[in-house]
Parts: structure tokens; C-alpha cells; sequence
């Protein structure tokens, strides 16, 4: 079958679909989606390419990238869904989804996916794939409590592994320790009873509360500290467990930060040989960040001998003769971090110490133009080569300790607990060599540099500084991990234009110059004019003058609150100003607002819907992480009101970094970075207004600026067309 014949088919299926659904309501924009999935993914070469007759090389596979823009109310999750498994069960290949919120994922997963395999003339299988982290490893709770061997606690203080010379308990009173570790084993119990039970699968996210993080981590199924197959709890491990329910789907749903993290892995399918969906994809240069940044203590370093007692002792028994190195290796490593430590302070200590202690984080500074002293530099090449030398060892008595492991099942389980002990410390080692590989790493004549930056701040009465790296560009960071590696690819989400144009995404998406993609923007089915009024609230305070512009748009925001019928929401750029506001509130408001910072997500959202549903008002006041995934149909969200642009904060070192260097080059970051990535949100914020055909909103802006400056014009331009009333400031008297 031809490629046009596959897209042909797919699309037929689609419409067939949505015919037999009586309820969906024929959406041309929601077509045109499904048509251009349909295109990509039937266009694009996978798997092997077979080589050319006539000269037997193997020519440059066809590639295929659709970005697609699909306003509120598309229905884009169907556009997407049925042409992309049409096609992978035609061309015998799977399709990984992955979106950037458990929201989406638990939609796509228990309700979208469901019901699209009922209607389907072909069955299809689907899972969810997570993290390894978030499954529990039984052989590590047998171990916490007590397993059957006679050592079992000698070597085993995962708290300290994780987290330091500082972990909790060390600052606790003499007697803390004892009961935190009993009600710590107790908590193990609890979950080794529930597992033997058959009342909990084994999965973090489904323990009715979440768990302390330590003790969590301790028991956590992390690749580092896993034998697999080699395992004695192999066949009940819950982890392959799930993966077992991977083998067997053609759709596969994960989340942007599990897809870049397996890059190295087989946990999932290979880039060049599935059908892969990026929805919410505008969160997926921020990802990329964050993936691929890296950071190191330069202060808490006992885990250092603790990692060389466990190589020499495990290495000592298996005969691997190079463990005579590791005390040696060891040693120079904690005196090469002792030595970045001290020259890091000598250059950056007075800056770090002349900053305020803050509640919101550690004390900060980041290296001008990513150029590290001289005297820096050289430290950090000491410590990159015993980091590579300790890791070289280590992977030596890793491997010797797998072969034994498989060449002696009956001591499989003692030999599996020695391993995952050394797994479980092992990755400190291992963010030491990337975090100081990223700080070394020069600029290159076109590129921005590296972002690197030190912080200071006390844990527990011990003054702790860490060293930290990270790319600055995404869209360079994506084309090497990513986009090297997809043939096909859907991108979308309902905020991936910016101030109207694709450009700045396809940018910091790595894909402004890939020759196979495409951008497809496919509006709104709603008549955001009928619909929605805009009301620009301007102010006399300029925004930027913090207390006197907070002070006079509090004082207008509950005016308007006063108007409030039914379902409100408030979203604050700042919790102190969310705090003026709560405190400004009289009685009668006071009673109709839940905030955020005082309410648990779910309790909050459950409170909101029943007091709207009973005819009551209700106000949310929520901070930026509620502008964005929140789903407040109808009556839940007929007004909005938004406090101030929500420009990024002004202290990211990453972003910090990257318009220091375009500064340097005669560039404008304000133009290029800020007040694009500004329209996006704006227009994620603005999108919580209208969520149906029926719905009615009004939505308030208080920043002047979003009227009165040529930027504002521009994040206007990427605003749904909402009748716009301008109101005039009230002058103070």
C-alpha cells in the first residue's frame, strides 16, 4: 500500500469514527488536523531503509514533522489518535504519545483510548509506561526489613546516600532517630503487607498519601541498583511487571521528561522506527532544559568512602583485580572536590555570603559568560580525571557482579543486594563527571555558552555548596537527542504560535530548520467574540513599581470580585501579592476564596465544583502553576481575572545566561526571548476562560502594558479576538 493509500485510509477511519459517535459534533478544524497526521505519518521511511539498487548504499531516510497548532475546543486528542494507530497497525509499528501533565495522561489512558478501542474495526493494546522511580523494589523493602541475611543493615543507610551528611535525622534530638527509624520501618511494613495482600500494585502514585521522600528512595526500583533478570525477585517484580504491558501495546503513553530520559535506554520503542506524538509540546523545551542540565555537592562528600568500602569489598570477593585502585581513586576525588569547593568560594564566596537568606532558595551566583577562572578550570580537569577513573573501577566490579550473579542463582539474592548497594550511591559519582564535564565544556564560535552558576545555603547547620551546569539553547539540545533520531513526528498543543507566528517554538523546538517539518495552525471552533469579553483594567501604578501598582490592583480586583455569580478564578504572578490579596479581602469575599496556598489541589477543585453547582459563588486564587491545565467548563470559570503579565522570573540562570549572550551579539532578549515565551503563557492563562461552545466569560487584565506598550500590542496579537473593553485607571485622590 502506497503512503497515499495508508493517509487515505487512516483518514476514512477517522471520519467513520466520529460519524458513529453521535454525540461529537462535526468540527471541519478537528479534519483538517487528522489529515495532516494522517500525511506525516504515512509519508515518513521506518525501521531499516532498504539500500538503492543501483549503488547498494542506503539512502537518507524520509523524515516527517507536523506542528499543529489546535485551538481550545478542536478536539485534538481524536485528530491525533485515530490516524496515528490506523497507521501503526498497517505498518506494523507502534505509536508513543507523550504528553507533559498526569492530567492528560490519565485522560488519554482511562478515558480517550478506551472508547477508541471500542469503535475501531481493528483492536488495538495501549499502556502507560512511568519512570522506574516510581515503582517500589522488593528486594530493597526485604532488605529494610531484615531479609534473610545476618547483615542485613551493616552497609544499608540509604537516607545518607541520598541526601548527604545532612539527612534529616542528623539534626534531630538524641532521641529522634530511634523513632523515626521505627516509624520508618513501619512504613515499610505497611507497604510489604499491602503488596502480599494484592492491595497495592507497587506503584507510588497510587498510595493514598504520598510518601517522605527519603524513604521512598531507599526503596525505589532505579535502574542504577537493578540486576533485572538477573534478580531473585525477578518474576515478581513489579516494575516488569508493567513493563510486560508494554510489549504487547501499539500505543504507548509516557511524559516528555520519561521520553528524554530513555534516549539511552531500550525502555521504549526506537524514535526511528514508531509514530511519535508530542501533545502539550510547548512544554517541551523547558524539558529538555532540565533534562540535561546536571549539578553536584561540593560539600556533603562521606558517600565518597562509602562507595570505595563497598567497591573494594564486593570487587575483593569477585577477584577484580583493579579494586587495589579505589581507595586511592577515592581519595583524590574528595580532594579534588574539596579543592573546586575551596577555589569556587575564594572567587565567588563574598557574593554568595552578601546575600540575604531567603525562604524561596539558596543563595545564587552564575558565572559571567559561562567562563570559569583559570585557577577553576584546572581543578575541575583533576576532578574529571578521577571521576572517570573511580567510574572506570566501579563499572569493572558492576559487571563482574552481574556475571556472578547470573553464573550463581542460589546466591543470587545476597549478590543482588550487594549490587543494588552499590547502585544506590553510585549515580552521586556519576553526577559528579557530567556536572563537571558541562563546566568545562567551552563555547563554540556560534553557539551560546553554558550556563554555570554556584549556590550556597545552610541544611541543618551545615553551610552546603553546590556547583551546577545546564545547555541554554533547547532547540540545539533537541536536534542532537531528538531530532537526529524521529522520522516521525506530530507536535501539538493549543499554545504553540507566539504573538500570532510559529517561530519562536519551531526555534527553541530545534525545528526552525529541519527541512521535513511543517507548521499548521487550526483555530478554535468557538466564537471567542460572542463568547468572551476582554476587559484591558489599566492602572496609574506602573506594574513595575511592585507595592504601588499590588496595592492598586488589589484594590480594583475586589471591586470586580463583588460581581462574581458563579465560578471565579485569580491568577497571581507572585504569592506575596496573592498574600495582599487575602489579607485586603472583606468578610463577605474572605468567605467565597479558596487558595491555593491553603488548600490541597484536588480538595480545592472538589470544594470549587460543589459550592458552583449548589448556586453559590466561588473564587479560586491560585499562582501561575494553576494559569495552565486546569479544566473549569460553564458556570466553573465565568470569570478570570489575571493580575499582572505573566513575564518568567528575572533570576533563572539559564535564561539569565542566554540573554547575556545574545546581548553580546547585538541581540535584543527582551524582543526574542521574554516577551514571546510571556505570549505563550498569557494565552495558557487566557484559554482557562472558554472551554466549550456554550461557554460565557469575562476575562480582566490589570497590567496597563498589555494596552499601552508595541510589546503588549504583540501579546494581544496571539489572544483569542474577544470583544475588548479598555477601562481607564481611577485616579487616587
Amino acid at each position: 500500500m502506497s503512503s497515499t493509500e495508508w493517509a487515505h485510509k487512516a483518514l476514512s477511519i477517522f471520519d467513520a469514527v466520529v460519524g458513529q459517535a453521535g454525540h461529537l459534533r462535526e468540527r471541519p478544524g478537528q479534519r483538517r488536523m487528522a489529515q495532516q497526521v494522517a500525511h506525516t505519518f504515512s509519508e515518513a521511511d521506518l525501521g531499516e531503509v532498504a539500500p538503492d539498487e543501483a549503488t547498494g548504499l542506503e539512502p537518507e531516510p524520509v523524515r516527517s514533522v507536523a506542528v499543529i497548532q489546535a485551538g481550545t475546543g478542536v478536539g485534538k486528542s481524536l485528530a491525533y489518535t485515530v490516524p496515528a494507530v490506523v497507521l501503526a497497525l498497517e505498518r506494523n509499528t507502534r505509536v508513543l504519545i507523550s504528553t507533559a501533565t498526569v492530567a492528560l495522561q490519565e485522560q488519554l489512558v482511562n478515558k480517550d483510548l478506551p472508547a477508541l478501542a471500542a469503535s475501531l474495526p481493528q483492536p488495538f493494546r495501549f499502556a502507560l509506561a512511568k519512570g522506574r522511580g516510581r515503582y517500589v523494589c522488593k528486594l530493597k523493602l526485604e532488605r529494610w526489613l531484615g531479609g534473610t541475611d545476618g547483615d542485613a543493615h551493616d552497609f544499608w543507610d540509604t537516607t545518607e546516600d541520598m541526601f548527604g551528611d545532612a539527612a534529616p535525622a542528623k539534626a534531630q534530638p538524641a532521641a529522634q532517630p530511634e523513632v523515626q527509624h521505627a516509624e520508618r520501618l513501619a512504613f515499610y511494613q505497611a507497604l510489604s503487607d499491602q503488596l502480599t495482600r494484592g492491595g497495592w500494585d507497587g506503584d507510588r502514585d497510587n498510595l493514598p498519601q504520598a510518601p517522605e521522600v527519603a524513604w521512598w528512595g531507599a526503596v525505589a526500583a532505579e535502574a542504577s541498583s537493578c540486576t533485572a533478570r538477573h534478580c531473585p525477585a525477578y518474576n515478581e517484580c513489579v516494575y516488569y511487571e508493567q513493563r510486560k504491558a508494554l510489549v504487547g501495546a501499539q500505543v504507548i503513553v509516557v511524559n516528555h521528561d520519561l521520553l528524554l530520559s530513555s534516549l539511552q535506554s531500550r525502555s521504549l520503542p526506537e524514535l526511528d522506527n514508531c509514530l511519535l506524538v508530542l501533545d502539550e509540546a510547548h512544554h517541551l523545551p523547558g524539558t529538555a532544559l532540565d533534562q540535561f542540565a546536571a549539578s553536584m555537592d561540593l560539600s556533603r562528600l562521606t558517600w565518597i568512602e562509602r562507595l570505595s568500602s563497598y567497591a573494594v569489598r564486593a570487587g575483593g570477593l569477585l577477584a577484580v583485580s583493579e579494586v587495589a585502585e579505589v581507595a586511592q581513586h577515592a581519595a583524590l576525588l574528595r580532594q579534588s572536590l574539596q579543592e573546586v569547593a575551596r577555589v569556587a568560594l575564594e572567587v565567588y564566596g563574598d557574593e554568595l555570603r552578601a546575600q540575604p537568606t531567603s525562604a524561596w532558595g539558596p543563595a545564587r551566583v552564575r558565572v559571567p559568560g559561562g567562563v570559569l577562572p583559570d585557577e577553576l578550570v584546572v581543578s575541575l580537569t583533576h576532578l574529571n580525571t578521577h571521576a572517570e577513573a573511580f567510574l572506570a573501577v566501579l563499572r569493572l566490579v558492576s559487571a563482574a557482579l552481574r556475571l556472578h550473579i547470573r553464573d550463581n542463582p542460589d546466591e543470587a539474592r545476597r549478590w543482588s543486594q550487594i549490587y543494588a548497594q552499590l547502585g544506590t550511591i553510585a549515580p552521586r559519582l556519576e553526577a559528579v563527571q557530567r556536572t563537571t564535564q558541562l563546566l568545562l565544556q567551552a563555547q563554540t564560535e556560534d553557539d551560546a555558552p553554558v550556563a554555570k552558576w554556584f549556590t550556597l545555603e545552610v541544611v541543618h547547620d551545615l553551610v552546603v555548596l553546590h556547583a551546577h551546569a545546564s545547555p541554554t539553547l533547547p532547540g540545539a539540545t533537541l536536534r542532537q537527542h531528538v531530532w537526529s533520531k524521529v522520522r516521525a513526528a506530530v507536535l501539538t498543543s493549543a499554545t504553540l504560535t507566539s504573538c500570532g507566528h510559529f517561530d519562536f517554538f519551531l526555534k527553541e523546538s530545534g525545528l526552525n530548520d529541519h527541512p521535513a517539518a511543517v507548521a499548521l495552525e487550526v483555530p478554535s471552533p468557538f466564537d471567542f467574540e460572542r463568547q468572551g469579553r476582554l476587559v484591558l483594567a489599566e492602572t496609574q501604578a506602573d506594574p513595575r513599581q511592585a507595592a504601588a501598582f499590588t496595592a492598586e490592583m488589589v484594590q480594583a480586583l475586589l471591586a470586580d470580585l463583588q460581581q462574581v455569580q458563579h465560578g471565579a478564578l485569580v491568577l497571581f504572578t507572585s504569592r506575596a501579592a496573592l498574600k495582599q490579596a487575602e489579607e485586603a479581602l472583606p468578610d463577605p469575599l474572605r468567605t467565597l476564596v479558596l487558595s491555593q496556598t491553603a488548600w490541597p489541589r484536588g480538595q480545592l477543585l472538589a470544594r470549587h465544583r460543589e459550592r458552583v453547582a449548589a448556586g453559590q459563588p466561588s473564587i479560586i486564587f491560585g499562582l501561575q502553576s494553576f494559569g495552565e491545565g486546569l479544566d473549569l467548563p460553564g458556570q466553573l470559570c465565568q470569570d478570570l481575572f489575571i493580575t499582572k503579565l505573566p513575564f518568567a522570573p528575572p533570576d533563572d540562570p539559564v535564561g539569565e545566561a542566554r540573554a547575556e549572550w545574545l546581548r553580546s551579539v547585538g541581540r535584543d532578549p527582551f524582543s526574542e526571548l521574554v516577551v514571546p515565551a510571556t505570549a505563550i503563557r498569557l494565552a495558557q492563562w487566557v484559554g482557562r476562560a472558554i472551554r466549550t461552545e456554550e461557554d460565557e466569560a469575562h476575562v480582566y487584565c490589570y497590567d496597563r502594558r498589555l494596552a499601552q506598550t508595541g510589546y503588549g500590542q504583540r501579546l494581544l496579537q496571539g489572544l483569542p479576538p474577544f470583544t475588548r473593553v479598555r477601562r481607564a485607571a481611577v485616579p487616587a485622590f
